[in-house]
C-alpha cells in the first residue's frame, strides 16, 4: 500500500520503490532521485532546460576567465607565450567539461538527466531535515537539483587535474622572458581561486543559479568601462588601433548577449531577440561621452573658473 504523505515529514524525505513496491522507512532518496508530491522517491529522468545549461555554462566560464586574466596579468609585455597559455587554458577547461559530461549519468553521452529546480530550498536540503518528535532528526539531505550541484564541483576537479598535467610543462618550455618565479605565477593563482570557486559553489550555488544573469551583466559592464578607461580609449580610432582591444570588446559583447539571453530565457523569440540589439549600447555610450568626462579637461575648466 502507498503510504500517505502525512506519514513522511519534511520537504525532501521519501520512500524507495523496489520491484514496483514501496519499501523501507521514510528517509533520504538515493542520488539521482527525489521525493515527489506523494513522498515517493522517483528517478530524475528529465533534461536540463535552457536556463540550466546557461547556468552550467556560466560556472564553466569562471575558471577559464580567471585563467586568462592571471595569464595576461603576469605575462604582460615580458613574454610572447601568453597566447599559447590562453589556448592551453581553453583546452584544459574544454577537456574537463567533456570528460565531466561523459562520466555523468548517462555515462558515455554528452547529455545529462536532471531533476527540475523548483525553488531555492532545493539547493539547501541540509537545512530542511525534519524533527517529527522534536527529539530525533530525520536526515534527508540529498541533491534535489541533481546533478547541477555536484557536476560543477566535478568539473572544477578535472580542470585542476588537467592544469597540473599540462600547464607546467608548457610554461617551462615556452615562457621565455619571464623569471623562474614569474613564469609559474598564473598556476599559483589557479591554486588559490579553484578552492574559492569550490566553496562558492558549495555555499552559494543556489543563489548563483538565480542571480548569475545579473552578475554577468554588471561585471561585464564594469570591467569594460575599467578596461577602456585604463587603456585611454576615447574614440573609435583609439579602439581599432590595436587588435587586442577589439578582441576584448567583442568578448564583452558576447558576455552581454549571454546575460541578456539568460534573463529573457528566449521564452518569446519575437520579443526577446530584439533585446540583443542593446549589446553594443554601453560601449557606444562610453565612446560618445568619454570626451566630456576626461579628468584633465574637468580640472582645466575648474582652474579657469568655468
Amino acid at each position: 500500500a502507498v503510504a500517505m504523505s502525512s506519514t513522511c515529514p519534511g520537504l525532501y524525505c521519501g520512500r524507495i520503490i523496489i520491484n514496483e513496491s514501496i519499501e523501507g522507512e521514510c528517509g533520504v532518496c538515493p542520488r539521482g532521485q527525489r521525493a515527489d508530491m506523494q513522498k515517493i522517491c522517483q528517478k530524475c529522468t528529465g533534461s536540463p532546460e535552457l536556463y540550466d545549461w546557461l547556468y552550467l555554462g556560466f560556472m564553466a566560464m569562471l575558471p577559464l576567465v580567471l585563467h586568462w586574466f592571471f595569464i595576461e596579468w603576469y605575462s604582460g609585455k615580458k613574454s610572447s607565450s601568453a597566447l599559447f597559455q590562453h589556448i592551453t587554458g581553453l583546452f584544459e577547461c574544454t577537456a574537463a567539461a567533456i570528460v565531466t559530461l561523459l562520466l555523468n549519468d548517462p555515462v558515455g553521452q554528452l547529455s545529462i538527466r536532471s531533476c527540475e529546480v523548483k525553488m531555492l530550498s532545493d539547493w539547501y536540503t541540509m537545512l530542511y531535515n525534519p524533527s517529527p518528535d522534536y527529539i530525533t532528526t530525520l536526515h534527508c539531505t540529498q541533491e534535489a537539483v541533481f546533478p547541477l550541484y555536484t557536476i560543477v564541483l566535478i568539473y572544477y576537479a578535472f580542470c585542476l587535474v588537467f592544469m597540473m598535467l599540462l600547464r607546467p610543462l608548457l610554461v617551462k618550455k615556452i615562457a621565455c622572458g619571464l623569471g623562474k618565479t614569474d613564469r609559474f605565477k598564473s598556476i599559483y593563482a589557479a591554486l588559490y581561486f579553484f578552492p574559492i570557486l569550490t566553496v562558492l559553489q558549495a555555499v552559494g550555488g543556489g543563489l548563483l543559479y538565480y542571480a548569475f544573469p545579473y552578475i554577468i551583466l554588471v561585471l561585464s559592464l564594469v570591467t569594460l568601462a575599467v578596461y577602456m578607461s585604463a587603456s585611454e580609449i576615447q574614440s573609435f580610432k583609439n579602439l581599432v588601433a590595436k587588435k587586442k582591444r577589439l578582441v576584448v570588446l567583442f568578448s564583452h559583447w558576447l558576455l552581454h548577449a549571454y546575460g541578456i539571453i539568460s534573463i529573457s530565457r528566449l521564452d518569446k523569440l519575437g520579443q526577446d531577440l530584439p533585446l540583443l540589439a542593446l549589446v553594443p549600447g554601453p560601449a557606444l555610450f562610453y565612446l560618445l561621452t568619454a570626451r566630456f568626462t576626461e579628468p584633465n579637461r574637468i580640472l582645466s575648466e575648474g582652474g579657469n573658473g568655468h
